[in-house]
């Protein structure tokens, strides 16, 4: 599959919200994909690592994010299970996944409702070996500061205030990817 053909749908190539989205996929692909080759020994699914990274964030566009260009009308933190239905809807389920479960360090049932949060009631945290890397390497780029890759402290600091739970997983991710 060709991940830019399915963001050709939904993102005018012309448009400013086009050049952040794929900018910032392509940092996050080019990090997952260094991570993975640096291991071997794990049995990752390196094209389909590549593919769905691009499609992580395809539905920031229904989200209200002027800052990147995006006028929808659902709150940001639902662009993971949108751009998933649209994904879904163009028969990538495993695609789908990643961007339902990238948000944060992935968003626990426990937190929906103990936050009343505007999404689905169900677990959106990573699964496999290849959602937990891609959601690892998307926390180390922004859309708003798309120059530079954050390190790791900053992350751990903005991870903070979402609960100890988001630092732990994404520790235990450094741990198991960067050998930290």
């Amino acid at each position: 599959m060709n991940p830019l053909e399915l963001i050709h749908r939904y993102y005018p190539v012309e448009s400013e919200r086009y050049r952040i989205l794929t900018e910032h996929s392509r940092r996050v692909a080019d990090k997952a994909m260094s991570i993975a080759r640096a291991h071997p020994e794990m049995p990752l699914d390196t094209a389909f690592i590549e593919e769905a990274a691009m499609l992580h964030d395809i539905g920031i566009f229904l989200c209200r994010a002027p800052e990147i260009g995006c006028y929808g009308e659902a709150e940001y933190i639902c662009h993971g299970y949108l751009g998933a239905e649209l994904v879904r809807e163009a028969g990538y389920p495993r695609h789908a996944l990643v961007c339902e479960r990238h948000t944060g360090t992935g968003i626990s049932l426990e937190m929906i409702e103990r936050q009343n949060l505007p999404l689905p009631r169900r677990d959106m945290q990573p699964q496999s070996p290849e959602e937990q890397l891609i959601c690892f390497a998307d926390k180390f780029f922004s859309k708003t500061k798309e120059e530079r890759e954050k390190p790791v402290e900053r992350i751990r600091k903005g991870l903070a205030r979402y609960g100890e739970e988001c630092v732990i997983r994404f520790d235990s991710w450094c741990k198991l990817f960067l050998g930290e």
